[in-house]
């Protein structure tokens, strides 16, 4: 698997390659996590998020699907008591409805063969009044052009399914059923665009929007 692969040097990524971005990524996402929040963290690598989170929340499950990744977090986050690991699917997740006050899925739906089965399955999960909480990079510029970045990582063999601007970003969750959705940029050498939206009404009525957009969504 291309993210157990690079596990070891992932952190280089995050805290020399694009540092700027990571400390704004940083701060943005602890400025939405309240106390007493109990958060879920899907594909939390190897714990570029996941510790700032933990500082905030009252409990944190912690997710990924790449065993490597996982194991990096636990070392990187040892200091905190209050995270349970767990490796998981994105796409199908297993915890009950309604069961956090804060989901985050950093810098993953660019990444997905079904972005939106995703976003339906963290919908879910969340509770009525919560916050989704979606970090990505952004892989366009402005002219629509694909960054450098996304080249070479797909190059090295990650696997992008869609690259996004700001703007193309945000049309992604408006057309998946979301009135509300709020964008907060970190800069640096390679952005990172944080969607943030809250959940309404029940779950069962959220799922079933969004399907029925993922029906006649067209991917950018």
């Amino acid at each position: 698997m291309f993210w157990d692969s690079v596990a070891g040097v992932y952190d280089v990524f995050v805290n020399v390659i694009n540092r700027r971005t990571h400390l704004a990524l940083r701060e943005i996402v602890a400025g939405l996590v309240h106390p007493g929040d109990r958060v879920l963290e899907c594909a939390c690598g190897t714990g570029l998020l996941t510790g700032v989170i933990a500082q905030k929340c009252a409990s944190l499950t912690a997710t990924d699907f790449a065993p490597g990744m996982l194991a990096r977090a636990r070392r990187n986050c040892a200091a905190f008591g209050n995270i349970t690991f767990e490796q998981a699917d994105i796409t199908a997740l297993e915890y009950p409805d309604d069961s956090f006050d804060a989901v985050v899925a950093g810098n993953v739906i660019h990444l997905l063969d079904e972005p939106l089965k995703a976003l339906c399955g963290l919908d879910r999960v969340c509770a009525p009044g919560g916050r989704l909480i979606i970090p990505t990079y952004m892989n366009r510029d402005g002219k629509g052009n694909t960054s450098g970045f996304a080249t070479a990582v797909g190059r090295a063999g990650a696997d992008f399914k869609r690259q996004f601007t700001v703007e193309s970003y945000r049309r992604f969750f408006v057309d998946a059923g979301y009135g509300d959705v709020s964008i907060l940029l970190a800069e640096g050498r390679i952005p990172c665009a944080v969607a943030v939206m809250t959940k309404k009404g029940g779950a069962r009525a959220s799922v079933d929007g969004c399907a029925a957009m993922a029906r006649g969504y067209a991917l950018p």
